[in-house]
């Protein structure tokens, strides 16, 4: 398995990565603002079914590297933000939610850990996407979760916007032929 996400439906991408930290080490990365907000978004979580989701994203600051913000970007480049809702809260385990607000029926991420070996597998599952998005989402999933297992390791992580741009021309080769 390499590190690239699948497409498992027509509008279903799947990531996974095996980190270098234990179960619940690795659930603080995913609930904890300050923790979150190195690697994917700080913002309040409410860890209960129904509870709030606010994402507050600010790209220029999970990398130590400074390099120009891709034109498509434009914008968002001092941040934006993202509400949801909990779907599902299962410590250590398991936490899904809402992935936006703005579309009638908005997308879902589930995150799953599990213990492998000396360290977790990160799955991450990210249903309802609109088919001009797969590729979009699929590329940040990963470049998000590079910078993760970056930190977790205790290395530098990538640069974000060449890596972002570098992945989502594999994925729009991968998904050429469709779910895998």
């Amino acid at each position: 398995m390499d590190d690239y996400a699948r497409l498992t439906a027509p509008d279903t991408v799947r990531l996974e990565r095996l980190l270098p930290t234990d179960v619940e080490d690795a659930w603080t990365w995913l609930t904890d603002s300050d923790k979150r907000g190195r690697w994917l978004a700080k913002g309040p979580m409410e860890l209960r079914v129904g509870g709030a989701v606010r994402l507050d994203f600010l790209h220029a600051e999970l990398t130590p590297h400074r390099e120009a913000v891709p034109e498509r970007f434009k914008g968002v480049e001092n941040g934006h933000q993202l509400n949801g809702r909990i779907l599902e809260c299962d410590p250590p385990h398991r936490l899904s939610f809402t992935w936006g607000d703005t579309r009638e029926v908005p997308s879902e991420v589930t995150f799953e850990l599990t213990p492998e070996g000396a360290g977790t597998r990160l799955s991450i599952t990210h249903r309802r996407l609109p088919a001009d998005q797969l590729v979009n989402v699929s590329g940040g999933w990963h470049v998000h979760v590079a910078v993760l297992a970056a930190k977790l390791a205790h290395q530098t992580p990538p640069l974000f916007w060449a890596t972002l741009t570098d992945a989502e021309a594999e994925y729009r080769r991968r998904y050429a032929a469709g779910p895998q």
